[in-house]
């Protein structure tokens, strides 16, 4: 969730030297953060990637404060159709493309420079992880993805120099074969809870549960939810200031979601599948399963027959769901890497609350666990963008952001500075 461009450094890519866009994220955010020179189109393709990040910043912000069903009408709302787990995916294959850009952009770092690179990752992970089980303390009335984002940062780091074929196919089992992981899981282990958040008291007292709930039976089950990070990694490989390449997102995302979604639609209402649930699941209306489809389960979706599977609800965790939210993610990218820069600099508050997501979620979660938490959706967004905007002026990086990378920074110097790093991953 934190966007960080590191300084250019000498030992980056070890000793071998890619092209400027393999440096160029970092070179770019560094000027323009210490009043240096920069690569503008770089700097358009960063301003793009945050852009895509502040949307699902509002759109997670709109989950948690606008209803998503229509209990009259019997529909999904306009907020329920377009973020309810959407605004999450994108946010995961954001971090995606991010973690690509630290690592060497196009061209992944090598050696020691791609050994500092993991120990800042897993650094960065231990951070928003720790940041997440403190604020679950709090109680709030939704499930924070923050101790799960931490799980996602540390199962990439063996992903970090995998070329883009292979994550794609990486992508594409994490969505194939995690849904069957996490519905075994949900079905086999007693007493699981798919909505809680973890604490760091939970942690202390029950490690195995925790682990549990991150990887598997929780809200956004990391086998599963790697799919959008790897999909992630590997546009953050390509060069995004290709016209061609933001296209050709758009246009297979779009493809992707089209595809997932009418699949779906064809087995539960051709091939039988709603009947099959309805049967299986006797004390749920039709009208329930109907919400389930649509925005997703309030608790944790029945495990009854396996015709759940082809559901495509949010946060169902089948491979419909996971392939709509991924083609919804890579459409959503494409369109804001597509934005022209007269049109870019409107979107000033955008990208802004995207240069700093794990700021604005925090303070979120703390507003929704305060006695406030009533407050309009456009009073915290108006709250978030002037925020935003007056800070990243002024101060650059966000609060949090800033401490998370100042952490990942000294671990990375610390490993390029030792003479010898036995036994580090490499």
């Amino acid at each position: 969730m934190t966007e960080d461009h590191p300084r250019p450094d000498p030992a980056r890519h070890g000793s071998r030297s890619g092209p400027a866009d393999g440096q160029g994220p970092s070179a770019a955010a560094s000027a323009s953060s210490h009043g240096g020179g920069e690569d503008i189109r770089v700097t358009r393709r960063v301003a793009g990637v945050d852009a895509a990040r502040g949307f699902a910043l509002l759109g997670m912000t709109a989950v948690h404060t606008v209803d998503l069903w229509n209990d009259e009408a019997g529909r999904a709302t306009l907020s329920g159709l377009l973020f309810s787990g959407k605004s999450s995916a994108l946010f995961v294959t954001c971090a995606g493309v991010s973690l690509a850009f630290v690592s060497g952009g196009r061209v992944p770092s090598v050696g020691r420079g791609m050994v500092a690179v993991r120990w800042s990752v897993a650094a960065r992970a231990a951070a928003i992880a720790l940041i997440g089980l403190l604020t679950g303390l709090l109680g709030p009335a939704v499930d924070i993805i923050l101790v799960h984002y931490g799980m996602f940062f540390l199962l990439a780091i063996p992903l970090l120099g995998v070329r883009i074929r292979y994550l794609l196919l990486g992508s594409a089992l994490f969505a194939l074969l995690g849904p069957w992981l996490v519905w075994w899981s949900r079905a086999s282990l007693p007493g699981v809870d798919a909505y809680s958040s973890p604490t760091i008291a939970d942690l202390a007292t029950d490690p195995l549960a925790v682990a549990l709930d991150v990887l598997l039976t929780g809200y956004y089950p990391a086998l599963a939810w790697m799919a959008y990070l790897c999909a992630g990694l590997a546009v953050g490989r390509m060069d995004l200031r290709s016209l061609r390449v933001q296209v050709r997102l758009v246009l297979v995302g779009a493809a992707l979601a089209c595809l997932a979604w009418g699949s779906s639609v064809l087995a539960l209402y051709a091939l039988g599948g709603y009947e099959a649930i309805g049967r299986a699941t006797p004390w749920m209306s039709g009208r329930s399963i109907e919400e389930v489809v649509a925005v997703g389960p309030d608790s944790q979706v029945p495990t009854t027959t396996l015709w759940w599977l082809v559901v495509p609800g949010p946060h169902t965790t089948t491979s419909f769901a996971l392939l709509l939210g991924l083609g919804t993610a890579l459409t959503v990218l494409g369109l804001f890497l597509l934005v022209p820069r007269a049109v870019t600099r409107l979107l000033t508050p955008l990208v802004a609350m995207g240069s700093m997501p794990l700021t604005l979620y925090t303070a979120h979660v703390l507003f929704l666990s305060s006695d406030a938490y009533e407050a309009p959706f456009w009073v915290q967004i108006v709250c978030f963008a002037l925020f935003a905007v007056l800070w990243r002026r002024s101060r650059g990086q966000g609060p949090l952001e800033n401490v998370v990378s100042s952490l990942a920074h000294q671990v990375r110097r610390r490993v390029l500075t030792r003479d010898a790093a036995p036994g580090l991953p490499g």
